[in-house]
């Protein structure tokens, strides 16, 4: 959360107003004591309720409390405590309007100068909920939806002339600090910076309820929230502005490195979809969001190398991401050449010794991998929804099209090649030989024009495709590709069929000994 006193440097001194009361309901304490002896100390009335209270007597400070202010108890099990004319009235009173004056001294109600509020937890239940699922059923979860406090929050935020709001206890300090600097007196500025961060916080708060209920079904209301923004060195280029919402400590934890830039996170972003698609010890490498290297082996050691050999060229600079712990010898093996980062589920110390020895590499520890289901992008001052493509076809989903039939090893392969072409950007070919990528075309308007470049890259590495399988991800329109494949060795091809002219390209292969193999399933990727 941003700091609030840098808003409110320039105050104009004629808006000072001294607090002589506060309203205190938060449902964590942590850090609370050190407000109440400042509060204490400038003579402040205090006015709490339930374990607020006890816990501001215990702090050895007056308190009144709400039900003797209002004559009225504590409902429904705490669900009714500060919903009452007296308290809102407090906070609303606009202290200008001789009407409301008068109204206020008519029906006793006290004014309310600075209101404190911690809200229920209600995303921290809910996720607690997802983690843990025992004991934690929707009535508790729904017990967490904050009333009072909410309404106390934006009651306080909108007489911001009048009233001060702190609306979560990570602005204690802030609060702290402003009652020591101005002796218990705020400004226009501070009271008006300390109420933007307020409904910041409870339109957070309600679009986590709504999200909640809404199960993250986009179709009806779009919803996304996050309380700040992490400030990145700059976007995709240097005159870019760059900003990360979200929290990366779900998903990594950052061993060693510099921040992290808007390109690095948008390749680790590609890295961490892919890698998910490999249970064998696995090697990706990334480049642009792009895979340039990806090998299966039965040890890390050897993905690792099978990988880079796919395309060396292209790894320098790039991301790394494996499936599996990291040893001193893999270790040593990736610190030979340059690389931005490197994504792992553990590392030996051998190993994170080896990969430390330069203090600007990007070294993380992989947590969370699951999506979140869904998937949003930006376009024509909008935006799209989808759900994420988690279709990873098996060999129950292959239909043989073809005389020949692939063998046991070639199904392997063309999975291989499959789960690849779904993460490389449309037109794309992927061309694999023993779970390894050995040339890749992505990103072309033609099809025929992502197989040549996939030629390309195989051939200027020194592999020999002969036994070698295609995928791709999306439907042949002609027999061009599959013929041109099939002079350079092809054997077997997986696709997702749907053409019209389907036939020809089944023609082809049974003519030249090929096997093909249907999915039904495209994967585009723009």
């Amino acid at each position: 959360m941003e700091t609030l006193t840098a808003t409110a440097k320039n105050t104009n001194l004629t808006s000072l107003k001294k607090i002589k009361s506060a309203l205190i309901s938060v449902y964590n304490k942590e850090n609370l004591s050190p407000i109440i002896h400042e509060l204490k100390k400038l003579g402040v009335t205090l006015y709490s309720t339930g374990g607020t209270k006890s816990f501001i007597e215990k702090e050895g400070a007056k308190v009144i409390s709400v039900e003797e202010t209002t004559s009225y108890p504590s409902i429904f099990g705490g669900r009714v405590k500060t919903l009452h004319p007296k308290i809102f009235g407090g906070i609303l009173a606009r202290r200008d309007h001789v009407k409301d004056a008068q109204e206020m001294n008519e029906y006793e109600i006290p004014e309310i100068d600075l209101v404190i509020v911690d809200l229920y937890p209600f995303q921290e239940t809910v996720q607690k909920a997802l983690s843990f699922g025992e004991g934690l059923g929707e009535a508790e979860i729904i017990e967490k939806i904050d009333i009072g406090g909410i309404s106390l929050i934006r009651a306080a935020a909108k007489n911001f002339k009048d009233v001060l709001v702190v609306a979560a206890r990570e602005q204690y300090d802030e609060l702290l600090d402003l009652l020591k600097e101005k002796h218990g007196s705020t400004g226009l500025d501070d009271r008006k910076a300390f109420a933007t961060q307020a409904f910041n916080i409870t339109s957070d708060y309600d679009t986590q309820i709504f999200k909640y209920f809404n199960t993250g079904n986009p179709v009806e209301s779009f919803k996304e929230s996050y309380l700040s923004g992490r400030t990145l060195r700059y976007g995709e280029n240097p005159h870019q502005k760059g900003v990360y919402y979200g929290n990366l400590n779900e998903v990594f934890e950052i061993l060693n490195g510099k921040e992290l830039s808007y390109n690095n996170l948008a390749d680790v972003d590609a890295a961490i979809h892919l890698i998910k698609e490999f249970s064998e010890p696995t090697f990706v490498v990334i480049k642009h969001t792009n895979a340039c290297g990806v090998a299966s082996r039965k040890t890390p050691l050897e993905a690792w190398k099978a990988a880079l050999a796919g395309d060396s060229v292209s790894a320098f600079g790039g991301i790394i991401i494996t499936n599996s712990k990291v040893d001193s010898e893999v270790a040593k093996a990736v610190n030979e050449i340059f690389f931005e980062a490197l994504l792992a589920p553990d590392y030996d110390a051998d190993a994170l010794a080896v990969l430390k020895s330069k203090k600007n590499r990007i070294i993380l520890r992989t947590k969370n991998l699951n999506s979140t289901g869904w998937q949003f992008k930006n376009i024509l001052n909008g935006a799209v929804a989808q759900t994420a493509d988690n279709k990873s076809e098996t060999a129950a989903d292959l239909k043989p099209m073809t005389k020949k039939q692939p063998s046991e090893k070639q199904v392997e392969d063309l999975l291989f090649a499959n789960r690849v072409a779904k993460h490389l950007k449309s037109n794309t070919i992927v061309l694999v030989k023993d779970k390894q990528l050995v040339g890749m075309g992505c990103g072309q308007t033609s099809r025929v024009d992502a197989l040549k470049q996939a030629l390309l890259k195989a051939h200027s590495f020194g592999f020999d495709l002969n036994g070698a399988v295609m995928a791709s991800d999306a439907f042949f329109p002609f027999p061009d590709c599959v013929e041109i494949a099939g002079k350079a060795g092809i054997q077997a091809v997986i696709q997702p069929g749907g053409s019209v002219r389907d036939n020809e390209s089944i023609e082809y292969c049974n003519s030249h000994d090929m096997a093909m193999v249907f999915t039904g399933f495209r994967h585009f990727r723009h």
